[in-house]
């Protein structure tokens, strides 16, 4: 295996891409910032000095990615037709999750991007947290996934035992209820019912979609006490602790994109959205 990036002298120069197929390329990359539990509780809350941490450092990893020719040398200036950034608030590990997803249809592929809007993103969320915690570390930055091009796919394959230490007590109390685990829309782990059961459709969104880490739900419709929407809560809350943030007075409520109370009832198929006052999706 050759490098392309070096020619025939050992020399560095940009690799002429000019003569391959326009494809669909993307790129998934993922890192993560470890800090104190505080500072995460501090993030979570909106309660650091510089503001929202996390609607700052996604416009960073955009940025980034749009730029990353001019900070990676032999990178081609691309026309990105998606850069798109999200969050996971960890807190039993007291770390956030960062995930990059680039796209584009062109010449050549869009890893570079992906790995430089994590890597920003993470340097981002440092900056707006080291005025309460400096020990902050970030690490873990890979490439997941890539597709198109003529090298082919790539999926990073994780090793067993990284996948025993990623069990959290969460998903294990998650085993108890009636639910099993299943991949949401955005290609994040959520949770799902067997097909057979009549269930709920539960959206968060927003704010609370990057706080819980989590954006599509579905909950069988026999695991609430009660068929509404405080039921629902309740069910929720028992299938993780974390939760329980849906009891806070500033959430609003939609039961099939009408807004709702504690006592609205709920039946089969009905889909129920939590989000904050003011959301963008």
């Amino acid at each position: 295996m050759s490098l392309t990036h070096l020619n025939a002298r050992g020399e560095a120069h940009m690799v002429d891409v000019g003569d391959k197929t326009e494809t669909r390329r993307e790129a998934v990359a993922s890192g993560r910032i470890r800090m104190r539990p505080q500072t995460l509780a501090l993030l979570a809350e909106g309660g650091l000095p510089k503001g929202d941490v996390l609607a700052t450092a996604r416009i960073a990893g955009i940025q980034a990615a749009k730029r990353t020719h001019e900070l990676i040398p032999l990178c081609h200036a691309l026309a990105l037709s998606k850069v798109a950034i999200e969050f996971t608030l960890d807190e039993a590990s007291a770390c956030v999750d960062v995930r990059a997803t680039c796209r584009l249809n062109g010449r050549t592929g869009v890893e570079m991007e992906a790995l430089t809007a994590v890597s920003v993103a993470c340097l981002t969320l440092y900056d707006m947290c080291k005025a309460v915690d400096k020990d902050m570390q970030i690490g873990d930055i890979q490439l997941d996934t890539k597709t198109g091009g003529k090298s082919g796919d790539y999926r990073r394959q994780p090793a067993d035992d990284k996948v025993l230490e990623d069990a959290s007590p969460g998903a294990m109390q998650a085993s108890a209820m009636p639910i099993v685990t299943g991949e949401c829309q955005d290609g994040r782990v959520g949770v799902a019912p067997r097909p057979e059961q009549p269930c709920i459709y539960v959206k968060c969104l927003a704010e609370l979609r990057e706080r819980l880490g989590v954006s599509d739900l579905e909950i069988p419709f026999e695991a609430l006490d009660t068929p509404d929407v405080a039921g629902l809560k309740a069910a929720l809350k028992v299938h993780d602790a974390r939760f329980s943030l849906l009891g806070e007075r500033r959430v609003l409520c939609a039961v099939n994109q009408v807004m709702s109370a504690e006592n609205t009832p709920l039946t089969d198929g009905d889909e129920v959205a939590f989000f904050p006052p003011v959301t963008g999706g």
